[in-house]
């Protein structure tokens, strides 16, 4: 066992994996720290890596290191004993590098493909598109700089709370409104006039 660590020949499997213990151990301990070290790796990354459509995932990123170095050190290991069950011996690494890599990378992808299949995506309120949509004034009265709760409904019939101001006027409770812009924290809203026709019917709150 100790001719087998102590082996040159597979130093660059043993650091693979080497590797993947650290950054599990230093996440993990920076989790509870509120640390997260692969944050500052991730602003040194090249915006056009970080940015590419395949890195566009449901889950941490962290995760693909983690799937890569786990999959170059096997893979380096399994040529290996592959060799050593041949030639009773280890071949140079530098002949396993490149062939441990592209295992490595397309064993990385395909779990990639599958844990990203699984995962259901995470629902933010930047990613909720209430712009346009009717809505209810649902607790006292808005006027501007000082804004109401309003009920309205997303694309998929989910309501939501929000809070709304009008540019200028006064939206009562109740009233009918439309949200057309988003001012930091909170929605511009327009009254729709009770004679606009085409605004008459709400969908149900």
């Amino acid at each position: 066992m100790l001719e087998f660590l102590q082996d040159y020949n597979l130093i660059p499997f043993h650091l693979s994996l080497l590797a993947l213990v650290l950054l599990s151990m230093v996440e993990t301990i920076g989790y509870y720290f509120n640390i997260r070290p692969t944050q500052f790796l991730k602003g040194l990354s090249p915006k056009r890596l970080t940015e590419s459509p395949l890195l566009n995932v449901k889950f941490s990123k962290t995760l693909i290191v983690v799937f890569l170095l786990m999959n170059f050190s096997f893979s380096g290991y399994f040529l290996q004993l592959c060799v050593f069950a041949k030639q009773q011996q280890f071949l140079p690494a530098y002949y396993l590098i490149i062939p441990a890599l592209i295992i490595a990378i397309f064993f990385t992808v395909f779990m990639i493909h599958c844990l990203d299949q699984v995962i259901k995506p995470t629902q933010t309120k930047q990613q909720i598109n209430l712009l346009g949509r009717l809505a209810t004034i649902s607790s006292g009265n808005a006027r501007p700089g000082f804004s109401a709760q309003a009920r309205v409904r997303d694309s998929f019939g989910q309501l939501h709370y929000v809070q709304v101001e009008p540019e200028f006027g006064e939206l009562e409770f109740q009233s009918q409104i439309i949200l057309i812009r988003l001012k930091k924290s909170h929605y511009i809203a327009k009254k729709i006039s009770k004679s606009n026709t085409l605004f008459s019917m709400e969908n149900p709150q």
